[in-house]
């Protein structure tokens, strides 16, 4: 395996050297790249690389490298970048090259849902590790711990949750173009308790009512507010009329029209979510589980980070994550089976361990742009193991048995610190591992009666198989 330096060092003039690339960021598992010229790049190449699982074409040129190393290889690649000065001198040509592109390929829709989930995914961090610490404090109450321990804990779990809103606010009008901190200002408006005295349709509001959604409508608007503002109004008031107006003109708005709209949307997708699971469970869990690994494919999974955020501001818990995460059970079982099926291909099989670990905690791609979706029909048999999964959990569900996650991100065996449920904790753990063993075993079996490898002859060379 080579070093992140020397794997950063084989990219570089593969995807068309420092005077190509415009940008560069990553995610869990991507080295996300922008380009001033696609047509520069040896994607032959690139995925012949050791160390390389997949590539994706999307709004940027997305390099599938797994957990832990991208991290390593993004830094590597930003110095090789640093020190060159073509790089900059390109840079500004790049990004507009970049912006066409985009604006060909990406279709209204699909950039949407991006847009709206680059508000959402910095947050998920913090609502891990508040996930947790609340998850830990409920531990600590039903086991009888000291009253000046728990409320503590409580506060320093709850802080975020309670002023998620202001964050959306800020990333939202951030993404879109606007002054973060009026985005901020005006989604503050949401959660702040005095709107409690306001009345209007003859229904008192309630502090958080809309929730993030309503944050976010209330930071798009002041966003578009502000730059109305700012066509109009002369340069030399600009700094006390445009915030003024943005603000005024945002909030009224947001008192008197998205917070009721937006609340009544939260609580549809909350009575929604659990009319669902407590009339169709099994129905339910099933197409979900089995469709999650395209959405995964096509990296629109994370459009879904509204509707979880607000389940969990709504309940405590999002009860769509865990029969989602089946999906990644199944990918778990169909390479288990590829790897005992592929005795006679060494490089399949290395790229499966490699990618195991981090398959089990949820983190998906690795194996499907370097083993599932290369061979074809173990991707469809990973959806069947992801289905079974989630037919199983949205059983027990339909039995009123629920089991949700108290923070988004973290899937597989990383979710069990993240679990709740309606009922006692040793049993939403029991259903949860009980769809991961369901979702293993039938992506197992599927795999391994439907996947035949190709078995190289005495008198033909081994194919040579890019991961």
């Amino acid at each position: 395996m080579p070093t992140p330096r020397d794997l950063a060092a084989a990219l570089l003039p593969l995807v068309g050297g420092a005077a190509n690339v415009t940008s560069v960021a990553h995610c869990m598992t991507r080295l996300r790249l922008g380009l001033a010229d696609r047509s520069l790049v040896d994607e032959e190449g690139v995925r012949a690389v050791p160390g390389v699982l997949g590539v994706v074409a999307d709004d940027t040129y997305q390099i599938v490298l797994g957990p832990g190393v991208v991290g390593r290889v993004t830094d590597e690649f930003e110095g090789m970048l640093a020190t060159s000065t073509a790089a900059g001198e390109l840079a500004l040509l790049g990004g507009q090259l970049k912006e066409e592109q985009k604006l060909r390929n990406a279709t209204p829709l699909k950039l949407a849902l991006r847009r709206v989930a680059n508000v959402f995914v910095p947050l998920i961090p913090a609502l891990i590790g508040c996930g947790i610490l609340a998850g830990l404090n409920g531990l600590l109450l039903n086991l009888g711990w000291p009253a000046g321990v728990t409320p503590a804990l409580a506060a320093v779990a709850s802080g975020f949750m309670a002023l998620i809103a202001v964050f959306v606010g800020y990333n939202t009008a951030k993404e879109f173009g606007g002054t973060p901190v009026l985005g901020g200002a005006v989604a503050a408006i949401v959660v702040y308790p005095g709107v409690a005295k306001v009345t209007a349709f003859g229904v008192a509001l309630s502090p958080g009512q809309g929730g993030v959604l309503g944050a976010l409508a209330a930071a798009l608007l002041a966003t578009y507010i502000e730059k109305w503002c700012r066509t109009w109004v002369p340069a030399t008031l600009d700094v006390l009329v445009t915030p003024t107006l943005t603000v005024l003109l945002a909030g009224l708005a947001t008192l008197y029209g998205l917070m009721y709209a937006a609340g009544a949307l939260s609580s549809a997708i909350g009575t929604g979510a659990n009319w669902l699971l407590e009339t169709a469970g099994p129905f339910a869990g099933l197409i979900l589980g089995g469709l999650f690994l395209p959405l995964v494919m096509l990296g629109l999974h994370q459009a879904l980070i509204p509707i979880h955020t607000t389940l969990i501001e709504q309940q405590g818990y999002t009860v769509l994550l865990p029969l989602l995460a089946m999906a990644g059970a199944g990918q778990v079982g169909a390479a288990i089976a590829v790897y005992v099926r592929s005795r006679h291909d060494a490089s399949l099989r290395t790229t499966i361990k490699s990618a195991l670990p981090a398959g089990l905690l949820g983190i998906g791609e690795p194996l499907i742009y370097g083993v599932s979706l290369p061979l074809g029909r173990p991707f469809l048999t990973a959806c069947a193991g992801g289905a079974a999964g989630g037919a199983f959990v949205g059983f027990f569900a339909l039995l009123g048995d629920r089991v949700g996650a108290t923070a988004i991100g973290p899937s597989g065996w990383a979710l069990f610190p993240l679990l709740a449920g309606n009922r006692s904790p040793a049993l939403t753990v029991a259903v949860y591992g009980g769809g991961l063993l369901t979702g293993y075993l039938v992506g197992f079996l599927a795999t391994y009666a439907l996947f035949r490898p190709a078995v190289p002859t005495a008198d033909a060379p081994t194919p040579v198989r890019s991961t």
